[in-house]
């Protein structure tokens, strides 16, 4: 019996817009990404939207863009821009200034 293969991890590179800032949206983020045990970090923009970086296999880590769009109650996401890119070696997942 052959052993299981684990899954590739992809990155994907994430900028969110709308009102996502002062709404808890990287604490949303931090919580969904450690419950699907994804690396990577959030934070905000000076523009007024949130970047993050999202590091794991590729089904964990559209099921957490899934949950970006929608964003913590009182978010209003109105753009989710998405750019894919090879495993950088996150551990854990981190909220950052």
């Amino acid at each position: 019996m052959k052993p299981a293969e684990s899954p590739e991890l992809i990155v994907a590179q994430v900028v969110v817009s709308g009102k996502v800032q002062g709404v808890c949206y990287r604490a949303f983020t931090q919580s969904v990404a450690f419950g699907l045990g994804l690396g990577g970090w959030v934070r905000n923009l000076p523009d007024g939207g949130v970047q993050a970086e999202i590091e794991g296999p590729r089904e964990k880590v559209e099921k957490l863009l899934d949950q970006l769009r929608i964003g913590p109650p009182r978010a209003i996401v109105t753009e989710l821009n998405v750019n894919w890119k090879s495993a950088a070696g996150h551990a854990g997942f981190v909220i950052r200034d």
